[in-house]
């Protein structure tokens, strides 16, 4: 018998546990342990139920996904849960934790369920590029109706035990997992229950059948955000095999779906993003046994945008924060913000009624910097120059607590600059929020020189705390993700000198999966905000000058690289601008040619690649992946794409080389020239991929 899972019986109760730490995946060994100890206790006289439960924090959470792409052991999930399904004694699966994926699955083959009631129960295959592939597309619809079963298989978001309960996903929610369990199961048996075996059971099919409408409108509002995704589609296919099909041939639908789906580009670069995420929470070079700092008060310096959705998130997990301004009147503007934002979420059903008043009581607004005193972590969220960081730097080094965490927000400024002018550049580093620091997920935890390990891990759990995803990166210009985005806006800005449009441009990258192409972008920040730049570093950019002193800034003037309809942020071509940049051309004595959108797509995407190559050469990132987490979360990079270094390995670096040269050359851009690590690579044959592999073989 498998040592993962055991049985013992208790008054005519048969307890199976899977107990495989850290979350009882679905290895080859639960497999076999699950279905030996089943068969045994159907063979046992002495049993008349058997109850399925797991050991430790959780339910059975999904498949081994480490087995993917490996030879199949013996045996499968579908035999496991064909063993629970047919089983003449009752099965009941006792759900704590998570039951996802897989996990589900298994729950879904035994007769009945019941849950703790801080149990969650889903099918997130969908996020991995896949279907559910045991049963799952076919049995769910049966429990729950086909509409909940869109939402949670084609959405891939989990459910509560409260809901699972109110559509019969479960038929019971238990205090004591265990004994609760066990005393459902003697229920069932005094009360002769009928075993219900969900592939039997079309009664929830019933009204879909008849109006497959049902259907369509469950899967057309669940792939509106879709765009580009495979996997929602094939899960959708499989569902209405289940209303139109038998169970049995609808489980060989979904089977077809799933071996499809595995192989396929897109779930293989969803898979990758899930592993890189987790890899990026290591941090390198921190001593064995490093603690991060308590954080129970947090201070965030400037009430803007920025700030202001810096204190959300804070706000949002619980955490108190001390929001600080230098004035009444940007204070009273940013908390008014903060509120509006919170009601709008509340109205419309994104949060609880009485959520916007609870987490504005969680942030106090005052005037002055001297008010950072009791803070443990303390975030400055200030104009961008480093005149301005430094002076409040040295006021937050005379005001801030001994062992206090000083974190700056900056996305491009050396963080080691700002540490020189205080006493302690142990306690600094940079926190990175992307805008809107309250939705988007990705947070830079950028490490100085002096750094200390246990600020550097404070940040990272504190982030982790707020839903962020963090990853640390070195001091350079722009760290990762900004240092990247500049390599493409210097060609997107050359490419208008050379023949293209904005919107030929943008329609390359957005094709690509990008949510927004640059130039979209650029009006959506506003025009001006690089144009006064440039004018402070003695800096010319013909064509966005032309456009700023056209007074077209954007969105804000309703006009900048598009035009914008009265209160619309479709951008839409203007005739205005071809003009504009045709007769800039021709005072410059530049022609314009034809350029495909091959070369568009290759010139937006490679040069970033090059400047990831340089990046990992540098050590400003610890890992190809990391880069891909950062532009994943921070950018919008597609995630059926897995990110540009995993993308650079999907189209091979020997290309990607040749073609840097080949522009390099073009274009009189030595810039462009492969960096010697993707030379390097490319020449051997190698991947970027292959440097975390050979690190992981030294360790």
């Amino acid at each position: 018998m498998s040592e993962v899972v055991t049985r013992a019986t208790q008054d005519q109760v048969a307890i199976v546990t899977v107990d495989s730490p850290p979350v009882n995946a679905l290895s080859a060994a639960v497999r076999r342990g699950i279905l030996e100890n089943v068969n045994a206790a159907v063979a046992d006289p002495a049993v008349q139920a058997i109850v399925l439960v797991c050991a430790g924090r959780t339910f059975i959470a999904g498949a081994d996904i480490t087995e993917f792409g490996k030879p199949p052991q013996p045996p499968a999930l579908n035999d496991v849960i064909a063993a629970l399904e047919n089983s003449p004694k009752p099965t009941i699966a006792a759900i704590h934790g998570t039951a996802l994926g897989g996990g589900l699955e298994v729950a879904l083959g035994c007769h009945f369920r019941v849950a703790v009631k801080e149990a969650k129960l889903g099918l997130p295959e969908v996020k991995l590029g896949l279907l559910p592939g045991a049963g799952g597309t076919q049995r769910l619809p049966r429990a729950v109706g086909p509409e909940l079963a869109v939402q949670m298989i084609v959405g891939g978001s989990p459910i509560g035990a409260a809901e699972a309960l109110k559509h019969g996903l479960v038929e019971e929610i238990v205090e004591n997992l265990v004994a609760g369990a066990v005393a459902f199961a003697k229920k069932v048996l005094a009360e002769k229950r009928p075993l219900r075996r969900l592939r039997d059971d079309d009664s929830k099919l019933v009204a879909a059948k008849a109006d497959r409408s049902i259907f369509t409108n469950a899967v057309a509002a669940m792939t509106k955000k879709a765009r580009g995704l495979e996997a929602p589609f094939a899960c959708a296919d499989a569902i209405g095999a289940a209303i139109d099909l038998p169970f049995e041939e609808g489980l060989k639908k979904e089977r077809e779906g799933f071996m499809k789906l595995v192989v396929s580009d897109q779930s293989k670069a969803q898979r990758y993003a899930f592993f890189a995420e987790r890899e990026a929470a290591k941090v390198d070079g921190v001593p064995d046994g490093t603690k991060p700092r308590a954080v129970s008060l947090v201070a965030i310096i400037g009430a803007g945008t920025m700030g202001g959705g810096i204190a959300m998130s804070f706000a949002n997990a619980g955490i108190p924060v001390t929001l600080i301004e230098t004035g009444e009147e940007q204070l009273k503007r940013g908390l008014g913000i903060m509120q509006k934002n919170w009601e709008a979420t509340a109205a419309r059903g994104g949060l609880p009624p009485d959520a916007p008043a609870k987490r504005m009581a969680l942030i106090t607004g005052l005037v002055g910097l001297e008010n950072v005193k009791d803070a443990d972590l303390i975030i400055e969220a200030v104009f961008e120059t480093m005149a301005v960081k430094k002076e409040v730097f040295t006021a937050i080094d005379a005001h801030a607590k001994p062992g206090a965490v000083l974190a700056s927000n900056t996305s491009y400024l050396s963080i080691d600059e700002i540490a020189a002018t205080t006493k302690r550049p142990q306690d600094v580093l940079g926190m990175h929020f992307f805008s809107p620091a309250n939705v988007m997920k990705l947070c830079e935890i950028v490490r100085g020189a002096k750094t200390a390990p246990d600020a550097l891990l404070t940040a990272v759990s504190i982030a982790k705390k707020i839903a962020k995803v963090p990853v640390v990166v070195g001091v350079c210009d722009g760290f990762v993700g900004n240092r990247m985005l500049a390599a493409r806006s210097k060609q997107s800005e050359k490419l208008l000198f050379e023949g293209a449009l904005p919107q030929q441009v943008d329609a390359v990258v957005t094709k690509f999966g990008m949510p927004m192409g640059p130039f979209a972008m650029g009006d959506l920040a506003g025009l001006d905000i690089g144009w006064r730049s440039r004018k402070d570093r003695g800096i010319k950019s013909e064509i966005a000058d032309a456009l700023c002193e056209a007074g077209r800034f954007g969105q804000k003037t309703g006009k900048g690289y598009y035009k914008y309809e009265q209160g619309s942020r479709a951008p839409m071509p203007d005739p205005e601008v071809e003009t504009l940049i045709n007769d800039t051309l021709a005072k410059l004595g530049l022609k314009r040619r034809d350029i495909t959108d091959e070369e568009i797509l290759e010139r937006m995407v490679y040069p970033m690649i090059n400047e990831g190559a340089r990046i990992l050469e540098e050590k400003i990132a610890a890992r190809p992946s990391d880069i891909d987490v950062v532009w994943l979360y921070g950018y919008g990079w597609p995630i059926y794409r897995g990110g540009p270094m995993h993308y650079a390995d999907s189209v091979g670096l020997k290309h990607i080389a040749e073609r840097l040269s080949a522009y390099a050359k073009a274009t009189n851009d030595p810039s462009l020239e492969p960096a010697p690590l993707l030379a390097r690579l490319a020449a051997e044959g190698k991947t970027f991929a292959s440097l975390t592999q050979s690190t992981k073989a030294a360790a």
